[in-house]
C-alpha cells in the first residue's frame, strides 16, 4: 500500500465530497430537517428540562446536533450500496488505498453537512436564549466526529452484508436507528421515564455521547461526563473500524 493512512483518508474524503459540492441540493434539503425538529419539539420543553444547564434550548440543541450526526453517518452504507451496483466500489478496492481509509474518509464526508447544520442551528437559537461556548462546542464536535467514524464504518459493514438484499440494509438501519435515538434522550429526557427505560439507556453508548455534548455545549469541559463520552466514542470508533476492515477484506 502506498502512502499513509492520513493521505489515503484525505483522498477518499475528497472523492466523496466532490459530488456533494457539485450538487448541494440534497445536503441543503437535509439541513431543513433539524430545523423542523427544533421548531416542533423545543416549544414543548419546559425550562425545568435544562435545569443546571440554562434554558431548555441549552439542553435540546446538543441533542439535535447529535441527531444530525446519527442520521447522516448511518446513511454511509446506502451510498456504498449504490457504488456496488455501479461497479465503482470494486475499482476502489483494487486501488492502492488502506482499507481503514475507505471507512474513515466516507464517514468524515458525512460529517461536513452536519457541521454546517450545527452552525445554522446555533445561529437560529442564539437570539432565543441559547448560549454558545466555542471551546466546549468545538471539543464536542471532535468527539462526535470520532463517534461518527465508528458509526459510519458499522453502516458500511451492514451495506457489505446486505449488498444482494438492499431491503435488509434499510430494515436493520431503521430498526436500530430510532431506538438508539430515543434511548439516548436526544429529544425527550429519559430520566423522567420508567426505570426500565433508564436502565436500557445506560447500555446505549450514544447516551454517554449525548450527555457529554450537553455538558460541553454548556461550557463545562473538565467533567467526568465528558470523559465517559470520549470513552464511548473511542469504543464505537474502534469497534466500527475493526469490524468494517475485516468485512472489506472478506469481501475482496
Amino acid at each position: 500500500m502506498n502512502g499513509s493512512l492520513v493521505t489515503d483518508t484525505v483522498t477518499v474524503f475528497s472523492r466523496e465530497l466532490r459530488p456533494v459540492l457539485r450538487n448541494p441540493f440534497s445536503a441543503i434539503f437535509g439541513m431543513v430537517q433539524p430545523l423542523v425538529f427544533l421548531g416542533l419539539f423545543a416549544p414543548l420543553l419546559p425550562d425545568a428540562v435544562g435545569a443546571g444547564q440554562g434554558s431548555a434550548l441549552q439542553w435540546f440543541v446538543p441533542g439535535i446536533v447529535v441527531m444530525c450526526c446519527l442520521f447522516g453517518t448511518s446513511m454511509t452504507g446506502s451510498n456504498l450500496l449504490f457504488e456496488i451496483q455501479t461497479g465503482s466500489h470494486e475499482r476502489m478496492l483494487v486501488a492502492p488505498l488502506r482499507r481503514p481509509a475507505l471507512l474513515i474518509g466516507r464517514a468524515l464526508k458525512e460529517i461536513v453537512p452536519v457541521l454546517v447544520q450545527a452552525l445554522i442551528i446555533v445561529a437560529v437559537t442564539v437570539p432565543f436564549g441559547f448560549e454558545l461556548h466555542p471551546a466546549g462546542a468545538l471539543l464536542g464536535l471532535l468527539i462526535l466526529a470520532l463517534f461518527c467514524v465508528g458509526l459510519g464504518a458499522l453502516s458500511y459493514t451492514l451495506a457489505l452484508a446486505s449488498k444482494n438484499q438492499e431491503w435488509l440494509f434499510w430494515t436493520v438501519q431503521q430498526t436500530l436507528l430510532f431506538p438508539l435515538l430515543l434511548l439516548a434522550g436526544m429529544l425527550l429526557p429519559v430520566d423522567s421515564g420508567p426505570g426500565w427505560l433508564a436502565t436500557l439507556s445506560r447500555f446505549n453508548p450514544l447516551t454517554y455521547v449525548v450527555d457529554a455534548e450537553r455538558v460541553l455545549f454548556a461550557g463545562e469541559i473538565a467533567s467526568v461526563t465528558v470523559l465517559w463520552g470520549v470513552l464511548a466514542a473511542v469504543a464505537v470508533a474502534g469497534l466500527g473500524l475493526a469490524v468494517g476492515t475485516r468485512a472489506m477484506r472478506r469481501a475482496v
